[in-house]
């Protein structure tokens, strides 16, 4: 029993023993130069890639070698002009903007259906409604409500309205807006309205504050510039005013049809800075998308109600507006660069340390597809062989050791 366990002992120990002073020693790869020049080709066409792709694309495109900020501050600011005949009516901002000046939000009215002179009362429910079409009193259930209708049933079955047959009451806003709402042409001449938009960002890392609006000697002459210029991508990218038929143009949208069922489009101010370069050269870019989805018609569009409330004859009543308009969401997306040594640093080291998968991929390939394998295989591989430990006398020996081939100084060796 002692005796296997002071083997193992004294293995462990020359291992351990053996580990440790090899530890010290310095190793270099062989160098085999093989002539073939199809793994030639190969290698340095898998070169020119890789040093191709860091140059072009990490270095020059994502420009790796700058420290960046991604999200950076910034403020919007909105306001709608224009002016409307409807009718007999003038509309103003007032009437058709909601709200008349606002953040990153703002919406136009295209078209309205108005419910005139509202009361609180008994009235009968809008016949399309789930069951609420009676025969008899029994067939109101009393205090029910019907989410889906317009208010609580009162338990009655009345004659709907001027028509021959009944549904049942119910306690709302009288008359309900199904049968009574007037639906109003659309307001065709919203699409020379203008939206301003006004918007700063800021830098903090880099402590750069721009706006979207161009720079002016005074303030009068700002003005000025601002009550003439629309926004133009080549002519005039600073002018921070648009013309509603001219997001819808550019969103791929047409103006009729959303006057018609009313729809949201994201306005997207982009900004890309080089901070290596002045920073008057970092200006914002301006895309239009839709953003409500229009395969499900259901849902699709947009509108909104409201109610303007008054006294007739010492009686509340409203009248109830249901508007379908044209949303603009303002969203602000922010990236900046300026140049570092640290990101630089990174970006290099990993592009040459990148360069070494060539000789990883030229070896497999030189093994495995490559004729006469077996013999490149000999030569880059050597064998261990176990020799008798015989003292050999000699100014340099060389030693075998697994997938490496090098010389050792030997101690006492003349240099």
């Amino acid at each position: 029993m002692c005796e296997p366990s002071n083997q193992f002992t004294m293995g462990l120990r020359d291992f351990i023993k053996d580990y440790f002073l090899s530890f010290w020693d310095y190793e270099t790869p062989k160098v085999m130069v093989v002539k073939n020049k199809t793994l030639g080709i190969i290698y340095r066409g898998v070169q020119f890639l890789v040093i191709t792709y860091f140059i072009w694309y990490v270095f020059i495109s994502q420009k790796a070698y700058q420290e960046s900020e991604n999200r950076p501050e910034s403020s919007v600011y909105t306001l709608m002009k224009g002016s409307a005949v409807h009718g007999d009516d003038v509309l103003d901002t007032v009437e058709y903007a909601q709200p008349s000046e606002g953040g990153d939000v703002i919406s136009a009215i295209l078209r309205r259906e108005v419910t005139y002179d509202q009361k609180q009362g008994t009235c009968a429910e809008y016949f399309n409604v789930a069951n609420a079409n009676c025969t008899t009193d029994s067939d109101c259930v009393e205090g029910e409500v019907d989410f889906d209708g317009h208010g609580k049933r009162t338990g009655n079955c009345v004659q709907y309205y001027n028509h021959t047959f009944k549904t049942c009451e119910i306690q709302t806003w009288c008359p309900v807006e199904d049968y009574a709402v007037v639906r109003e042409p659309p307001l065709v001449e919203a699409i020379n309205f203008t939206v301003f938009i006004r918007n700063s960002i800021h830098f903090p890392r880099f402590k750069v504050l721009r706006g979207n609006i161009r720079n002016a000697s005074n303030k009068r002459k700002l003005h000025k510039y601002l009550k003439t210029c629309h926004y133009d991508e080549e002519k005039d990218a600073y002018c921070p005013i648009f013309r509603l038929g001219y997001i819808a143009k550019q969103a791929g949208e047409n103006f009729s049809e959303l006057c018609r069922t009313g729809g949201v489009i994201g306005v997207f101010i982009n900004w890309k800075c080089n901070l290596d370069l002045d920073p008057s050269n970092c200006k914002p870019s301006y895309s239009f998308r839709r953003l409500d989805l229009r395969k499900d018609q259901a849902s699709s569009g947009y509108y909104y109600r409201f109610a303007k409330y008054y006294r007739k004859d010492g009686v509340e009543s409203r009248t109830l507006i249901k508007a379908y308009g044209m949303r603009l969401d303002v969203i602000v997306h922010g990236n900046a660069g300026k140049f570092s040594p640290i990101p630089t640093i990174i970006s290099t080291v990993t592009a040459m340390t990148s360069v070494g998968i060539c000789t990883i991929i030229c070896d497999w390939i030189m093994l495995t597809f490559i004729d006469k394998n077996e013999v490149y295989s000999d030569r880059k591989f050597d064998e261990i062989v176990k020799e008798p430990k015989v003292p050999i006398t000699t100014e340099l020996s060389f030693i075998n050791s697994y997938g490496s081939n090098h010389s050792d100084l030997s101690e006492g060796v003349p240099l």
